[in-house]
């Protein structure tokens, strides 16, 4: 770009007065300085085709006393420089005081082109450059375009990226603009290290920080893509993770990068001073507050003696000390931790100062950046409002409670002085993110085999903070719909209320012979009693039915009137011909198990139950959890109304634990009751069914009572009494890269299944139980006489089944996969054993 500038007045005869040698600008006139001290007497435009004459002028204000002196000069001349619509700008003197400015225009952009692009579009590169279709093309702006867009790149992982920028002349002054990408392979990770890590091995902390190392399924995700500011956020996670762990004195005192040209990609090395570990010595409670004892705020301290000092538990107790004190009429109360080294015994003295904090008020609650979210559902995060005492415990909890909604890409709550000292106005800074989700899934099992499902939901439903999902299901054994919708704040309390309405069909395979269709409705309320303690309520009501399949239809009809007895001596059942040429009648072809029958023979169930669940849940990480503890109890009560009555209860409890070398250990304990309420029967459907989900290594429904009778179709029938306890121990394959995502498991794994109390005898058929200690066995059944055996002959011995096996867990991009495989050691003598088992899926 080519400037003609001019040098006026006291700066010209300054350089000469000092004898400084003056080198003029290429292309300017130097006029002298008796010349310049002439009085300008009017201003004319040369050179300019687009812009006014007169918005020229306007650049060229007169000083005091109406006189257009040398330094607005000066000032016109560089505020047209600035404008960016001229290439050059001259400024000369004419006669009779005339001043002539003389332009030479940018010329106007026509078309903005993007050639070579592939993975960024043509729109998101248009929205980032500032040169526009129809504006004034500026060589500077281009450069900072060419920049722009190569930054944009670089933040997507491309640091090989070229862009050169094209000038086309055009007519009438025009010219197209045309930015040519060579985008270059994606510039990932290649290796992460970390330097001076003794404590914990570079395999575990790379589970910590989210950049991962570029392998072959890094195409399905980004976190191979180097990013600075990602990186410097691993720093902080790194601290936090030895800071929970007892590592009191811990820096990460580096993050270096290094480019590496031979293999195109970023080499990432974290550099660590772990210090010692430290245990909790004591915890003491102090204050400077009349007529408060702080011993009582000992139950919410989460710090104990003989701990390892963990920093987010201090940060809890501080929080939780805070507010309880508040709600105790202390509102401006701090709680201020210290901690008091012992080097010599590795302890930490915990002492929590409760002390009187400065009396701030909250003025206003300014919201800036929802633009869809409705204040209303920012503000309800909020255990304060405007003209509350400031407690800044409450104000972390809510940016907290923000940032879980996960509406919002960023949440950061600041504080701007209000209208007086004792006044403070809190400014929340959001930024929105889509909500919104549309997935196609799909998986495949050992037990329900290939499945299905597309769903749509909303998380932010109409920016009122509402949760809405639809669903379709369909698979090869199992199938259906659902529709889930939830309220967060129930009449503006922080109780959540969830409806779901689904149907839900589940075919006849392998495993049982008989199919079920369910169609019914829940309604459920959430409670969070702690930030570890949750309760749920709920209400079921849904109608069940058995389905049998062709080829046990004909055989499970029954008479108007008269026994129903299955073989020769029965011909025909309502006009089908039961007999067939081995004189096996119905039996030739299977036959339902007396209580499929008979829940087939009473149709349609309705079952309406109450039930809770009550939680807690301490894990570290609830995807891929290594420390905590995860309980569930579970209640239903089935009678209110409906044609079923029964309380269940069923507990299941999972404590993980880190052990050496990156090991987790797994205890999973399970048990459960089904108790009989009332004088109505239980049914078959309402009993327990147990499989892998109990002892691996065993089919679905493959343990506890069964059906024996070699004629029927040897279905399980349940139990009402379950109990299970398994032992794992998962460990990462060291020989491969964390980012693979695969560990290892070894386990075994014991429990049982009895006390069938469904149907065994059925009056209008005529059939009667035949125990295994009659006559009537399944091992002296006669074959050629099947009509003696036709009630249910059923076993139900409280065998303890136990198995051991071995894993492989995979936390891969499409979704997690656990291969099983697993030997039975002990079995009951009709368990059905499935050695190897397979599960998983995906959305995409």
């Amino acid at each position: 770009m080519k400037f003609g500038l001019r040098l006026r007045g006291g700066l010209l005869a300054t350089l000469i007065m000092f004898g400084a040698p003056v080198v003029a600008p290429v292309g300017a006139v130097l006029v002298s300085s008796s010349a310049l001290a002439q009085t300008v007497q009017s201003i004319s435009v040369e050179g300019n085709r687009r812009v006014e004459v007169e918005t020229i002028r306007s650049y060229f204000k007169p000083g005091p006393g109406g006189r257009l002196d040398q330094g607005a000069i000066d000032d016109g001349l560089k505020a047209l420089i600035e404008t960016g619509l001229f290439q050059d700008v001259k400024i000369n003197r004419g006669a009779g005081g005339q001043l002539i400015v003389s332009v030479v225009e940018n010329p106007v952009i026509g078309r903005i082109a993007f050639e070579g692009n592939k993975k960024i579009k043509d729109e998101q590169l248009t929205a980032e450059v500032q040169s526009k279709a129809r504006g004034t093309f500026s060589r500077a702006m281009v450069q900072s375009d060419t920049l722009r867009i190569a930054e944009i790149y670089r933040r997507s992982g491309r640091y090989d990226v070229t862009v050169t920028p094209e000038i086309i002349e055009q007519p009438n002054n025009r010219v197209d603009l045309v930015f040519t990408i060579n985008e270059g392979a994606k510039t990932g990770v290649k290796s992460i290290e970390f330097v001076g890590n003794n404590a914990f091995s570079s395999y575990r902390l790379r589970d910590v920080i989210k950049t991962r190392e570029t392998n072959l399924l890094s195409f399905l995700g980004s976190g191979d893509v180097y990013d600075p500011d990602r990186v410097e956020a691993d720093r902080d996670l790194i601290r936090r993770f030895y800071l929970k762990n007892g590592f009191a004195d811990v820096q990460v005192v580096a993050a270096l990068t290094e480019y590496d040209p031979e293999k195109k990609g970023f080499n990432v090395t974290f550099k660590i001073e772990e210090g010692q570990q430290y245990r909790v010595g004591t915890v003491d409670f102090r204050t400077s507050i009349p007529n408060f004892d702080p011993t009582t705020l000992r139950s919410f301290s989460r710090v104990n003696v003989g701990s390892l000092y963990n920093v987010e538990s201090v940060e809890k107790s501080v929080e939780d000390m805070q507010i309880e004190a508040s709600r105790r009429g202390f509102a401006f109360a701090v709680v201020r931790p210290a901690g008091d080294r012992n080097f010599d015994a590795h302890t930490v003295a915990v002492v929590f100062n409760i002390d009187e904090g400065p009396r701030t008020y909250i003025e206003r609650i300014n919201i800036r950046g929802n633009t869809r979210t409705r204040d209303y559902v920012i503000r309800r995060e909020f255990d304060l409002s405007e003209g509350d005492a400031y407690n800044r415990a409450l104000v972390d909890r809510a940016e907290r409670r923000l940032k879980n909604l996960d509406y919002f890409k960023t949440v950061k709550i600041t504080t701007e002085p209000g209208s007086s000292s004792d006044r403070v106005v809190l400014i929340v800074d959001l930024e929105e993110k889509s909500t919104g989700d549309f997935s196609v899934s799909g998986g495949y099992s050992t037990t329900d085999g290939a499945l299905a499902e597309v769903s749509v939901s909303e998380r932010n439903l109409l920016g009122r903070g509402l949760f809405a999902k639809a669903s379709v299901t369909y698979g090869q054994y199992a199938r259906g719909y659902s529709l889930s919708f939830v309220e967060p704040y129930l009449f503006d309390y922080r109780i959540a209320l969830g409806l779901d309405l689904y149907q839900r069909q589940q075919l006849s395979n392998s495993y049982i012979s008989y199919g079920t269709k369910t169609l019914g409705f829940s309604p459920r309320l959430g409670f969070s009693l702690r930030e570890d303690l949750s309760l749920q309520l709920r209400y079921s009501i849904y109608r069940q039915e058995i389905t049998l399949p062709s080829y046990l239809a004909n055989c499970n009809n029954i008479p108007t009137s008269g026994a129903f007895n299955p073989s020769p001596a029965y011909a025909a059942v309502n006009g089908i011909d039961l007999t067939s040429t081995n004189g096996l009648g119905c039996y030739s072809d299977g036959e339902a198990s007396l209580p499929v029958r008979k829940e087939l023979a009473n149709g349609k169930t309705l079952t309406s139950a109450l039930g809770y669940t009550l939680t807690y849940n301490t894990l570290d990480n609830n995807k891929n959890p290594t420390d905590g503890l995860l309980v569930d109890f579970r209640q239903d009560f089935a009678g209110v109304g409906g044609d079923v009555s029964y309380l269940k209860t069923a507990l299941d409890a999972k404590y993980y634990q880190s052990l050496v070398s990156d090991l987790v250990g797994l205890v999973h304990l399970q048990g459960g009751v089904l108790n009989k309420v009332g004088s109505k029967d239980l049914r078959m459907l309402d009993h327990f069914q147990m499989g892998p989900n109990l002892v691996r290594g065993f089919a679905p429904n493959g343990i506890g009572p069964r059906d024996i009778n070699p004629y029927d179709t040897q279905d399980a029938l349940g139990g009402t009494k379950y109990w299970g306890a398994s032992l794992e121990l998962q460990m990462p394959f060291w020989f491969l890269p964390k980012e693979v995502g695969l560990k290892g498991a070894v386990y075994a794994d014991a429990g049982g299944l009895y006390d069938y109390k469904g149907p065994t005898t059925w009056a209008l058929t005529g059939e009667t139980t035949t125990t295994q200690n009659s006559n009537c066995t399944a091992s002296t059944i006669n074959p050629n006489t099947p009509g003696t055996c036709t009630g249910l002959v059923y076993d139900d011995s409280k065998v303890i089944r136990s198995s051991v096996g071995v894993g492989l867990i995979w936390a891969s991009p499409f979704g997690p996969l656990r291969f099983d495989y697993a030997v039975p050691l002990t079995k009951g003598k009709y368990d059905r054993t499935q050695e190897f088992r397979f599960g998983g899926g995906t959305s995409f």
